[in-house]
């Protein structure tokens, strides 16, 4: 990708210079947090046994009687110099970054069109473990976004995890789990997450992984339009490392691999064939118009 040109975005956090963090006080995995982790909402990977690496937008609040924190956020370091030293690598915060900013620019521009204002989300970068507005964060969760505080979770190991473990190597690949999850955070401001889970409120198990299917394919397809409106980013073989990551983290792909079946009512976010064909229409069209899986067949 060429991102040279590109401006850092400024709403971020880093987090990873924190160890051992507490989480006393209802912030630990007890109560209503496992219920939530093993929720139809959260399953970002899908759910084979355990909770595995996941790709998707966390919703823990609206499970298991709330689950989140009580003791509100920790304090944040927000690009300022702390009394913490900063683990992040300084090349992987800078792509990430830089990223980030141009989906800023992009979805103010279409939001714009429309008549209306974007609200950027912010990004979290984070070791191992902390806290969010949905529960615990753990990097075994992978990305995630979390709708209460409008804020999107990275452990950036999970670049690493998509490479080696994936074989979805190459820049692009990792642009697009970022420009995913900021997908979602456009749902949050549209209104589709509310709308999803109160479609999934009154559904049963294998009809509200029906619903999850689709909010995922829509955050594809919206991490396609960001690419096909700022083409100056795309060098030669980034289309493909794209549709390489979306073929990877398919429920049907995962399932195979991890389990050695393949289980259709249980995905939650679509086969890899879905995802990939997702991304493609939002790369093809530009246009989050087209990105409407709640309307037309996925």
């Amino acid at each position: 990708m060429r991102l040279g040109d590109e401006d850092r975005s400024s709403n971020f956090e880093d987090r990873t210079g924190r160890s051992g963090m507490g989480f006393g006080g209802g912030g630990g995995m007890g109560g209503g947090m496992m219920p939530a982790l093993f929720g139809l909402v959260l399953s970002r990977f899908g759910i084979v046994g355990v909770v595995i690496l996941l790709l998707g937008y966390c919703a823990l609040t609206t499970l298991g009687g709330g689950g989140g924190t009580t003791g509100g956020t920790p304090a944040l370091e927000t690009g300022q110099p702390g009394a913490q030293k900063s683990t992040l690598d300084p090349a992987t915060q800078d792509m990430v970054l830089r990223v980030l900013g141009s989906t800023e620019r992009r979805w103010t521009d279409l939001f714009r069109a429309q008549g209306q204002q974007y609200q950027p989300t912010t990004l979290v970068f984070y070791s191992r473990m902390d806290r969010s507005g949905c529960g615990v964060a753990q990097a075994a969760m992978g990305p995630f976004y979390c709708p209460t505080d409008q804020r999107i979770y990275l452990d950036t190991t999970f670049f690493d995890e998509l490479h080696n473990r994936f074989g979805a190597a190459g820049d692009f690949a990792q642009a697009y789990v970022i420009a995913h999850e900021v997908g979602h955070h456009i749902q949050h401001l549209t209104g589709v997450l509310d709308q999803a889970r109160q479609a999934q409120s009154s559904s049963s198990s294998s009809e509200g992984n029906a619903v999850q299917v689709r909010v995922e394919l829509q955050a594809d397809c919206y991490a396609g339009v960001w690419a096909a409106n700022d083409r100056n980013l795309l060098e030669p073989g980034d289309v493909e490392e794209g549709m390489r990551a979306a073929e990877a983290i398919g429920d049907d792909t995962l399932q195979s691999q991890t389990q050695g079946r393949v289980v259709p009512e249980s995905f939650t976010h679509g086969t890899s064939a879905q995802r990939m064909a997702w991304l493609r229409r939002g790369l093809q069209s530009g246009d989050p118009a087209a990105c409407d899986t709640f309307n037309q067949a996925v």
